[in-house]
C-alpha cells in the first residue's frame, strides 16, 4: 500500500482489513483507552467494525481519516495517527494512538507535525485542531509542540456534560504566505 506520510522512522498508510489484529491490541488496551473517552475493544469483531464503518466510512465521506502507523524497522502497526472530520463541530481534529512501547520517542510529534502539514498543503485545510484530556500530559505537549494553541476547556458532548467531564481543545489556523 503506497504511503500517505514518511518520515525516518514511520510510514503513514490507509488501514485495511488487514489490520485487525493491531487495531484490536491498541483498541483493547485499558492504559492506551485512559484518557481518550472510548471504551475498550472487547474482541477483533469489534476492531473489524471500527475499520469497515468509521475509518473506511471516513476515507470514503470525506477522502481522510485516521491511518495505520507502521514502525518501519519492524514492519508493525503500532497504531493510529491522522486527521479526523468532526461533522458536529464542522472541524477536522488531529489524533493519536500508539502501542505504550513507543510512547515517549517522539514518535507523535514528528508524523504529526507531517500531518499538520498535509492537511494545510494536501487537504487545504484552514485549521485542525486538538482535543485531549487535561490530565493526558503527554498528548497536551505533543499538540503544544507541533504548533496548536490552547484556546478553551470545554465538553465535548452531552454525556460529558452529565458527567462534568471537559477537554482541553487546542488549534492551529493555516498561515497565508501572500
Amino acid at each position: 500500500m503506497k504511503p500517505i506520510i514518511e518520515t525516518e522512522r514511520i510510514i503513514l498508510r490507509e488501514f485495511t482489513l488487514d489490520d485487525v489484529d493491531a487495531v484490536f491490541e491498541y483498541g483493547s488496551s485499558d492504559i492506551i483507552n485512559k484518557y481518550t473517552g472510548d471504551v475498550s475493544l472487547k474482541d477483533k469483531d469489534e476492531a473489524k467494525n471500527i475499520i469497515e464503518n468509521v475509518i473506511f466510512k471516513d476515507y470514503k465521506s470525506y477522502g481522510y481519516g485516521r491511518w495505520a502507523v507502521v514502525f518501519k524497522k519492524t514492519n508493525q502497526v503500532i497504531g493510529f495517527a491522522g486527521l479526523k472530520y468532526l461533522p458536529e463541530f464542522n472541524e477536522t481534529d488531529i489524533g493519536f494512538r500508539f502501542l505504550p512501547e513507543y510512547w515517549n520517542k517522539g514518535i507523535a510529534t514528528e508524523i504529526s507535525k507531517e500531518i499538520i502539514k498535509y492537511g494545510f498543503e494536501k487537504l487545504n485545510l484552514n485549521r485542525i485542531i486538538g482535543i485531549a484530556d487535561p490530565k493526558n500530559i503527554g498528548s497536551c505537549k505533543v499538540l503544544e509542540k507541533i504548533g496548536l494553541i490552547f484556546y478553551k476547556t470545554d465538553y465535548y458532548d452531552e454525556q460529558d456534560r452529565i458527567d462534568n467531564k471537559k477537554w482541553n481543545w487546542y488549534q492551529t489556523i493555516k498561515q497565508n504566505n501572500n
